[in-house]
């Protein structure tokens, strides 16, 4: 595409945005510095460098797309090349079956700092920050219970993986000289009603506050709530209701999947509440269809609004901004950067809202005017913005990305 015609629309756009009240120069700003955290699993399907297995845990990969990455170097590999069509810089999320093991096998309650070194080197060489997540799924320990599970001994090895965890996040925080985001989401439910529901949240919650008695300044935790799991319907320990209890009580982040719902909720609907409550949302962004399926996300109604209510209560920079999705039945580099492309137009699209003028109709009870401006909003011309923001990024404008990872496919991932 013409550099010349697409800085031709963005001169019209911020002629139409002003009319408005809306800065467009100073929204591109803002989405510059809006990092997203890409998330490690969707170049593999959540396999890692531990067993070499498939998932268990509840959760599910469905496709077998060729060119799954399959060690350490592939990962890289595919991740170093998504950063060249995404515009701004943004994250690595990893999980702890990511680590660099070197061959060998290291058990969940023996994973140290130094199993993950190569990455934070690796971080700092490509200019990325690096987020955590502990790893309760796919061991032969997970069960249907890890940490609300009655017996010591297994609820004791997954409290110490997590204290392993926390300071390996913590290593990473203090490297990067920014805190690193570590989520904690457990599996545990029951596929049938379980008759004693309260005790497991209560052996939940107490494993939790062990978990978190060390203090460490290089690293935020975050609480993921879900509704069920595979194999999980009934009862879910770490529900909704329960981190969002923990949370507020003991001022911590939560996490919002927007996998994590049921399908006739709007995930916008809970932003202003937990905001009074927690100190910081975490977003993990997902696509669900019917079910927690992990689609590849979209420019869709569910993300729009999240982001509109984040920007609506200024609250945008209270959020950390993740993917999780992972979607093996196309290519994998491209689901990558549809799912990233859509949620920074996602970020894009709210703070281009006039918000100002929206506050001004609503406070004086200017209901059809805010209406109106709020459907006029939709149709105004942000992919003229984003077209834009992608060529002052120097990173493909448009569908111009579809060459490029086609090329990716041909010469690296369609020969593993």
């Amino acid at each position: 595409m013409k550099a010349n015609l697409i800085e031709q629309a963005y001169a019209v756009a911020k002629e139409r945005y002003a009319a408005i009240g809306v800065d467009t120069d100073a929204v591109l700003d803002q989405l510059q510095k809006q990092q997203i955290s890409l998330h490690c699993w969707q170049t593999d399907d959540v396999v890692g460098f531990e067993r070499n297995e498939a998932l268990s845990g509840g959760i599910q990969t469905t496709g077998n797309y060729p060119g799954r990455a399959r060690n350490i170097d592939e990962v890289r590999q595919d991740i170093e090349f998504v950063k060249t069509l995404l515009g701004g810089n943004h994250r690595l999320n990893l999980h702890e079956i990511y680590g660099d093991f070197g061959g060998q096998f290291v058990d969940r309650d023996q994973v140290e700092v130094k199993h993950f070194q190569s990455w934070i080197d690796w971080a700092k060489e490509n200019n990325m920050k690096l987020d955590f997540n502990s790893t309760s799924f796919s061991h032969p320990k997970s069960g249907d219970l890890s940490l609300s599970n009655p017996d010591k001994g297994i609820r004791d090895f997954w409290i110490e993986h997590t204290k392993r965890c926390r300071r390996i996040a913590d290593a990473m925080g203090k490297a990067q000289g920014d805190p690193c985001i570590m989520n904690i989401w457990v599996h545990d439910g029951s596929k049938d009603v379980p008759v004693q529901r309260k005790k497991y949240r209560e052996i939940l919650a107490a494993s939790l506050d062990e978990i978190m008695e060390e203090k460490l300044d290089g690293v935020k935790n975050c609480f993921e709530a879900k509704l069920f799991g595979i194999g999980l319907e009934s009862y879910t320990v770490g529900s909704h209701d329960f981190y969002t209890a923990y949370c507020a009580t003991r001022k911590q982040m939560y996490t919002i999947d927007t996998g994590h719902y049921e399908q006739t909720e709007n995930v916008s609907d809970f932003v202003s509440t937990l905001l009074m409550y927690v100190p910081e949302l975490m977003l993990h962004v997902s696509r669900p269809v019917r079910w927690d399926s992990d689609h590849v996300t979209i420019m869709n109604d569910q993300t729009l609004d999240l982001f509109k209510e984040l920007v609506r209560s200024d609250a945008l920079d209270r959020a950390h901004v993740g993917l999780d999705y992972f979607d093996a039945s196309i290519n994998r580099i491209g689901a990558y950067i549809i799912g990233s492309r859509a949620t920074q137009k996602c970020i894009l699209q709210a703070l281009l809202e006039p918000k100002h003028k929206l506050r001004e109709y609503e406070n004086n009870g200017l209901y059809f005017e805010r209406l109106a401006l709020m459907e006029e909003a939709k149709s105004m011309p942000f992919g003229a913005v984003y077209d834009y923001f992608n060529l002052k990024n120097n990173v493909p404008v448009g569908e111009e990305f579809i060459a490029a990872i086609q090329k990716y496919e041909k010469e690296v991932t369609s020969k593993r």
